[in-house]
Formats: structure tokens, C-alpha cells, sequence
């Protein structure tokens, strides 16, 4: 290799190794280990399932196929018996519903309406012959899409680390990250020479010009990846997997809320759930893409730490099921007096008999004014109000973790952030501050333990959130949290405030329910109750997103960078310096 190591410097990540130019050429961020890490934990269950699936589709396949060849051998029998005519004439149906009972494992295959039903019953005995060959048995290993690779890392990890991988497909559009990644490439072996590929190209043209050949598609982009979206849903194989990282944190926690609009179809509030407010933004905005296609998403993790969120979605097709996308989203109305917040969904259903109807959804939720204390409301939306996690995909890739610790570079991270996401509840969205509760109510707070306690003796669920360490999930509405704030409130006095502020509203009201703060069995978690930690500081200082690749790194990149980089950066380019201009003053000397 005619690489000059000594211009390099390696950096050694989990298995895999990558040459890094002391100038800032391509773009690596030491912070995103953790997003690595947990993207392997979840393809390495995602090929695991992948494969459960499989075998249980090729099962009922094979019994499908017996019942139909037993019907074909018993309608020989009754051609002779003119009383037992039902069951020919319904010969065309059993096939249909052989295949119906194969959908809901392959939500890719549901039909879009009588005419496919019908294309479907006489294609039906084609797909079963087909089935028996052992061709259509065997499963290919997944093909996987990074779309934005730079230097190469991540799909070098996955191919050294993931058993069961296909091939890694590394995309970029900036040709010093294409010569790096192919850099990177040799110099880890064989095995990602096998195979890793590393195209120049545009991520969004090239995943559209290939629609639906990637079991796995990665979007990791530097901050929205919301230009990406429409081509990567595309992209993905029908039960595939799309993996998406948005690091544009402040557009999507309601700095800039017009903006978030533009981008994701969405406008965010700055509440303090505001960090699962933007996960939950994303997942509609990617489900909006996928509708287009007649496509749905079904999440299987959705995390927010350190300074960015990361989202995976399995996605299939069917026009049926796309049809429940309204009731899987929500407006949000929250109050600007207090913490009261509520969901007002897009659309509901009537069942009738076996038919659905599908309709607009009943509103508003709310009055003008807010009943607890009277403020107006501001209003975002829509978001994504169906759980967010998939509980038993947590469990497993909790296990896998757990199980393969050694080979995790942020172990500790990872297993505490998958930990906390195991107990939340998941079908609550959002979630609530005690302590803006209290600062609501200018009264002293109560200790968590005391106030899970008193939700839970009310006869509700609570829960906390792997957001925020003092966020609480419930389900309990907002007068029963405000009557549990109250209770607390009599037996903790707090000064007298002017009768128009929120708080003075709120406590003015008799509470209509007496909280019980005796501890309840239920109040801590069970991680908590094993001290497992949950929520770890970060491992060195100025932890966060760094420079864009190819820009100048100056003074004023401290609080990115911190203060002993910078000085070394600034350095090293006094020494270069006096080199470059050497010659010129010994050449104007002779001259």
C-alpha cells in the first residue's frame, strides 16, 4: 500500500481501524460511538428476526400448500356427490384465504383491493409450486446501505462485526471521503475488501435508482436528513430496515419552529418533553414519505441522547394498512400557564360488522382557555403518537448487548440508555416535569418515589423516560395530577402569590381526589431498585458535534472543540509555516 502512514494518524474503533489526515479532510466524530454501537446492536437483532420471520413464513407456506393439495385430492371424491357442491364451488376461496393467513407475517403482501385479491387467488398455487424449491427457500444475506459514509467507519464496522451481513454499500458525494473510505477499506483486510463497496455518488439519486434492494438503509447525515427521506423510503426492501439520525436538534426542540415546519411537515413546542416531541416529529415526517409509496413504518427503537436522535423503522408495503397512518398521529395543545398538555389525534375508526370506517377525529379536546388555569393554548403537530419502541426488540437487543459486552466500545452508555427505554411505557406520549410542576405551584417538590406512589395508589401507570432523568411518564390526566399537586400542597404550605398567576389559579381549586403518598410496591423501576445507572455523564469534556469536514479550525471553536485541541491544531501550523516560506527568502537572497 502506497499510503504514507506516517501523514496518518489511526484511529481503532470496536474491530475496525481508519486513517485520519491531521487536517480536518473528512469528517469523524469520536462522540457518535454510541450511535454506532447501539446501530450494531439493533442490525445484529434485526438479522436475528429477519431470519424468524423467514422460517415462519416458509412453515406456513408448507401448510398452506398441504391444505391446498388436500383439497384438490378431496374434490375428486365429490365430483360424484351432487349434494357436497359448496365446497368446489368455493375451491377458488380456500386459495385466498391461504394466503391471507400468510399476510400478516408478510405485511409487504396485503392486498390493495378486489382486483389484486383476484390476481392474487390465481397466482396463489404458482407461488406455493414456487415455494418448494429450494431456491425460494433460502434467505439471502441482508444488503446494507451507509448513504453518507465519509470516512467509512461505520460500514467497516458492520461488516467486521455483524455476523450474517451481505454486502455494505458506503455512498458519498465528496471525493476526498470516497478516496479515504476506499483507504480505509484496504487497509482493514480481507474481509471488508469482500465486502465493503465505496461509490462517488449522490445518496438521494442513487437510492432512487434503486428501489427496494437494500434490507437495511443508514442515514446518518450532518444535521436534517430530511432531503434524504423521500429516496431512502423507497430504498428499503419491503420488512427492511431504515436507520436515520437527525442532529439538528434546536430546529426540532422549537427554535426555530417555521423551520421545522418547512422540513419535516411538523411545528414543534418547547415544552420539556420537547426532546421526544422531535423523535416523534421525525417518525411522522418518515411515515409521510413512506404514504406517498403506499408504504408504512413500524418503529422498532427510537433514542435521544447526547446531542442527536436516532430512529429504526422497519417499513412495508400496503395500501390497507397505510390507512391507519391518521390514527397513529396527533396534534399536540399545550398550555402556556402550566404543564398541562393534551393530544387531540387526526383520525378514528367505526367498526361495523367486519368493515371499517374511517373518519376525522372528534375536537377540539380542549376549550379556549385552559381549565386548570385559564391561559390559552399553543399548538404543534402533528407527531407521531403510537409507541415509539418496540418493547420486545428492546428486550433483545438489551440481551445481545449484555451479552456480547466486550465487543460494545460504549457498553456502559448504550446498555444504560436501552435499560431506561425498557421501562418507559409505550404507549404514553410525552411525558411530564416534577420539577416544573412544582415550579408551576412555587412549592417545594416531592420526592419522585413519593410522587409515583401517589399516581400509582390513584390507580395509574407511571413511568420514567430515558429523555430526561426528572421526566415521568403517565397516564393519568392532567386533573388528577394537578389534585395529587394540590394534596401535596396542603400538607406543604407555599407563600401567598398574586391571585392571576397560574399556580394561584390551579391551588385555589379544591382537589377533587385525596392522594395517597404511602409508598407503593411499584414506585421504583426495577433497574432503580438494583441501582442500575441510567443516566451516565459523558466521558470527557466538550462531548458533542464537531467541525464540518474542511473547515478551518480557529479560536473560536473552544467550546466544540475544547482549548488543549485547538492550541495543538494552531501550532502545529506555526511550525509549517516557516518551512513553506524558507525557500522563498533563500531564493530572493541569491537573487
Amino acid at each position: 500500500m502506497s499510503t504514507d502512514l506516517s501523514d496518518y494518524k489511526i484511529i481503532k474503533e470496536g474491530e475496525a481501524e481508519i486513517l485520519m489526515h491531521a487536517k480536518n479532510e473528512v469528517f469523524y466524530n469520536k462522540a457518535q460511538v454510541n450511535n454506532r454501537d447501539i446501530s450494531i446492536a439493533v442490525l445484529r437483532t434485526f438479522i436475528s428476526k429477519r431470519k424468524q420471520e423467514h422460517e415462519a413464513n416458509l412453515s406456513k407456506r408448507t401448510k398452506g400448500a398441504q391444505k391446498v393439495s388436500e383439497n384438490d385430492s378431496s374434490e375428486v371424491v365429490m365430483e360424484e356427490e351432487p349434494d357436497k357442491t359448496p365446497p368446489e364451488n368455493h375451491k377458488s376461496n380456500g386459495k385466498c384465504e391461504v394466503e391471507e393467513e400468510i399476510s400478516p407475517e408478510e405485511p409487504c403482501s396485503t392486498m390493495e383491493g378486489s382486483v389484486k385479491n383476484t390476481e392474487e387467488c390465481s397466482t396463489g398455487e404458482e407461488l406455493v409450486d414456487h415455494s418448494e424449491g429450494k431456491g425460494q427457500r433460502e434467505l439471502k444475506p441482508p444488503r446494507v446501505l451507509e448513504a453518507l459514509s465519509a470516512s467509512g467507519l461505520r460500514a467497516l464496522r458492520y461488516a467486521r462485526e455483524v455476523e450474517g451481513i451481505g454486502q455494505v454499500v458506503a455512498l458519498d458525494n465528496d471525493k476526498a471521503s470516497v478516496e479515504a473510505c476506499r483507504r480505509n477499506i484496504k487497509f482493514n483486510g480481507s474481509v471488508a475488501v469482500s465486502k465493503v463497496e465505496s461509490n462517488l455518488a449522490d445518496a438521494r439519486v442513487y437510492m432512487l435508482t434503486h428501489p427496494k434492494e437494500f434490507d437495511v438503509v443508514d442515514l446518518d447525515p450532518y444535521g436534517s436528513p430530511s432531503v434524504f427521506l423521500d429516496s431512502a423510503v423507497q430504498s428499503v426492501a419491503d420488512g427492511g430496515m431504515l436507520m436515520c439520525t437527525a442532529t439538528d436538534m434546536a430546529v426540532l426542540c422549537g427554535g426555530n419552529g417555521e423551520v421545522c415546519y418547512s422540513k419535516y411537515g411538523s411545528y414543534p413546542l418547547r415544552g420539556k418533553y420537547c426532546h421526544e416531541m422531535a423523535l416523534r416529529i421525525v417518525l411522522a415526517s418518515i411515515e409521510s414519505h413512506a404514504n406517498r409509496y403506499k408504504r408504512y413504518i413500524v418503529p422498532v427503537l427510537s433514542v435521544q441522547m447526547d446531542f442527536y436522535l436516532r430512529v429504526f423503522v422497519r417499513i412495508y408495503t400496503s395500501a390497507s394498512a397505510m390507512k391507519n397512518t391518521p390514527l397513529k398521529l396527533s396534534y399536540v395543545y399545550q398550555c402556556t400557564g402550566c404543564d398541562s398538555f393534551h393530544l387531540q389525534p387526526i383520525g378514528r375508526t367505526i367498526s361495523k360488522n367486519t368493515s371499517v370506517r374511517y373518519l376525522p377525529g372528534f375536537g377540539p379536546v380542549v376549550p379556549q382557555e385552559c381549565s386548570d388555569c385559564g391561559k390559552k393554548f399553543n399548538m404543534g403537530g402533528p407527531i407521531w403518537s403510537a409507541p415509539i419502541h418496540d418493547q420486545e426488540w428492546v428486550a433483545s437487543i438489551l440481551a445481545d448487548v449484555k451479552q456480547m459486552k466486550d465487543r460494545y466500545p460504549a457498553y456502559d452508555r448504550i446498555s444504560a440508555v436501552l435499560t431506561t427505554i425498557s421501562e418507559e411505557l409505550p404507549d404514553v406520549p410525552l411525558f411530564l416535569s416534577l420539577h416544573n410542576l412544582c415550579a408551576t405551584l412555587k412549592c417545594t417538590s416531592p420526592s419522585a418515589i413519593i410522587f409515583r406512589s401517589a399516581v400509582i395508589n390513584a390507580g395509574y401507570r407511571i413511568s420514567g423516560t430515558h429523555v430526561n432523568p426528572l421526566g415521568l411518564k403517565s397516564d393519568a390526566p392532567m386533573d388528577v395530577i394537578w389534585d395529587i399537586m394540590r394534596c401535596w400542597v396542603k400538607n406543604h404550605p407555599v407563600k401567598a402569590q398574586p391571585a392571576d398567576q397560574p399556580g394561584s389559579i390551579i391551588l385555589a381549586k379544591e382537589p377533587v381526589l385525596q392522594a395517597n403518598f404511602a409508598r407503593a410496591v411499584a414506585s421504583l423501576s426495577k433497574a432503580q431498585a438494583k441501582k442500575v445507572a441510567r443516566f451516565l455523564p459523558n466521558p470527557e469534556r466538550h462531548w458533542g458535534p464537531k467541525l464540518r469536514a474542511g473547515r478551518q479550525i480557529t479560536s473560536k471553536h473552544v467550546s466544540l472543540l475544547g482549548p488543549a485541541a485547538i492550541n495543538g491544531v494552531l501550532n502545529q501550523e506555526d511550525n509549517e509555516e516557516p518551512k513553506s516560506k524558507k525557500p522563498k527568502t533563500e531564493d530572493n537572497i541569491t537573487s
